[in-house]
C-alpha cells in the first residue's frame, strides 16, 4: 500500500475562486525539449517547458478569457513548483493542486515530430519503461490543422520521448484524495482518457466522475489515447472497454480518427458515433481535413456538422488538439453554434501549431470572432503562419489609419 499522500494544496484552498467555468482534472508534467534538432542519445542540452493535455486545456481556456481551474497532484520538488507556478501564472486557478511529499512530479524528454498514433515503436525502437509515441501529452491527435500546401509531402518524422511519469504524484489521484464536489465545482468538467491509463486508483477516481448523479456539470472527455500507458498485458486487455465506457458516460466527447482505428477498430465518423450514441455531442476530428461534429436533437436524431481546417505553416504538432478542446469548450461555453464552435477550435489548434511549445497565445475574441464569421469561400482562404495571433484585427488596422488621417489634419 502507497503512503498515505499529504492532501496540502500548492496555493491555499481559502485561495480558491468561485464561479469556475471549466475545472479540468487530469497530470502535467515538466517537459525537456532539445535545444537542436536530433535524436535524445545525440542532442547536449534541453530546453524546460511543461505539459499535460488537462492544464494545456485550462490554460487555453483561461487566455480566451474563462474562468479555468486545473486539479492534480504533483510532489514537494522544483518540478512541481515550476508546474504550478507556469500553469498558474495564465490565469488558471490552482487552489485544489495537492502536494506529494512521498512522490515525484512527473517528467518527459522529447524531440520534435509526430506522434504514431496506436504504434508502439518510436524511431525504430520499441519504449523503454514508460516510454511511447509522442505527444506532449497534448499533441495534434487526429487534429484540425492543416499543413502548408508548399510542405513536402512526406510523413512528419516520428518524435522520440521518453517518459519518467510511473509512480508521480498524480498517479495516486483517487476518489479520497480528489473529493468528487471539487471536481465538479464548475460549469464543465474536462477530463481525458489518459487519466485512467495512470493506475487503477485513477481508474476508480475517473468513474466516480462521470457517474450521472446529482448535481453533476457538464462532463467533457478527450480520447487522448496513448498506446504506451497501456502496455502491460493486463492493461492492453482492459483499455479499449475501460475508455469505451468513459466515454459513453460523457456529454461532449472529442476523438480523432486515428485513435478510434487504433483503440476499438472503428474508421470513419459515421461508424464513430455509431459505436458512441450516448454523448449529446461528439466531435470527431479528422487530421488536415478538419472535424465533424455530431449533436443530439430533442427527437433522438443527429444535427451533422463538418467544418473544414484552415491551412497552417506547422512549427510543431504538440498541443494542438488540446487547443481544438479549448476552442470548441469557449464556444461551448459562449452558447455558440455548433459550427461556430468547430470553427474556433479549429483557430485555437492553429495558434498552437505555430508555436514551438504545448502553448499557443490564442487570437484576441475580437479577432477570433471576425474570422469565424466569415463565409466558407473566405474561410477556405486563410492561410496562419508564426505569430499569426499578434497581427492586428481589420478594425485596429483601420483606428490605426484613422489616427494617422486626424494627426495630419
Amino acid at each position: 500500500m502507497s503512503p498515505l499522500p499529504s492532501v496540502e494544496t500548492a496555493d491555499g484552498v481559502a485561495d480558491a475562486v468561485d464561479d469556475i467555468d471549466v475545472v479540468c482534472l487530469g497530470e502535467s508534467m515538466v517537459t525537456f525539449v532539445p535545444s537542436r534538432p536530433g535524436r535524445l542519445a545525440d542532442v547536449p542540452s534541453f530546453a524546460r517547458g511543461i505539459g499535460g493535455a488537462e492544464s494545456n486545456v485550462a490554460c487555453g481556456l483561461a487566455r480566451a478569457g474563462h474562468r479555468a481551474r486545473w486539479i492534480s497532484r504533483v510532489g514537494t520538488d522544483g518540478f512541481g513548483e515550476h508546474l504550478v507556478r507556469e500553469i498558474a501564472a495564465t490565469g488558471v486557478d490552482t487552489a485544489y493542486v495537492q502536494r506529494d511529499p512521498h512522490r515525484p512530479t512527473g517528467i518527459y524528454f522529447r524531440t520534435a515530430g509526430e506522434r504514431a498514433v496506436g504504434s508502439e515503436t518510436v524511431d525504430g525502437s520499441g519504449p523503454a519503461d514508460d516510454s511511447g509515441p509522442a505527444d506532449g501529452d497534448g499533441a495534434a491527435d487526429g487534429d484540425s490543422a492543416a499543413q502548408s500546401p508548399e510542405s513536402p509531402e512526406l510523413p512528419e518524422p516520428l518524435a522520440e520521448v521518453v517518459y519518467y511519469r510511473a509512480g508521480s504524484a498524480a498517479a495516486a489521484m483517487s476518489p479520497a484524495l480528489i473529493p468528487r464536489e471539487r471536481a465538479w465545482s464548475g460549469r464543465v468538467l474536462h477530463l481525458t482518457g489518459i487519466t485512467p491509463a495512470l493506475s487503477a486508483d485513477c481508474r476508480t477516481l475517473m468513474r466516480e466522475l462521470t457517474a450521472r448523479a446529482p448535481g453533476r456539470p457538464l462532463v467533457s472527455f478527450d480520447l487522448n489515447y496513448r498506446v504506451s500507458l497501456w502496455q502491460r498485458e493486463e492493461d492492453a486487455e482492459q483499455g479499449p472497454a475501460v475508455l469505451l465506457g468513459l466515454a459513453r458516460g460523457c456529454d461532449l466527447v472529442f476523438v480523432g480518427e486515428d485513435e478510434a482505428e487504433a483503440v476499438w477498430g472503428v474508421s470513419g465518423p459515421a461508424a464513430i458515433r455509431a459505436a458512441l450514441p450516448e454523448p449529446a455531442v461528439l466531435v470527431v476530428k479528422q487530421g488536415g481535413a478538419g472535424a465533424t461534429a455530431y449533436a443530439r436533437r430533442p427527437d433522438g436524431t443527429d444535427d451533422v456538422t463538418f467544418e473544414p481546417a484552415p491551412r497552417v505553416d506547422v512549427v510543431a504538432p504538440v498541443g494542438a488538439g488540446d487547443a481544438f478542446a479549448a476552442g470548441f469548450l469557449s464556444g461551448t461555453l459562449r452558447g455558440l453554434p455548433v459550427a461556430e464552435r468547430l470553427r474556433h477550435g479549429h483557430l485555437m489548434a492553429a495558434a498552437a501549431l505555430t508555436v514551438p511549445g504545448d502553448l499557443g497565445t490564442p487570437p484576441s475574441r475580437e479577432h477570433a470572432d471576425q474570422l469565424v464569421a466569415l463565409d466558407a469561400a473566405r474561410w477556405g482562404t486563410l492561410r496562419f503562419g508564426p505569430g499569426w495571433t499578434e497581427l492586428p484585427t481589420p478594425a485596429e488596422k483601420w483606428a490605426e489609419t484613422a489616427a494617422v488621417e486626424v494627426s495630419d489634419l
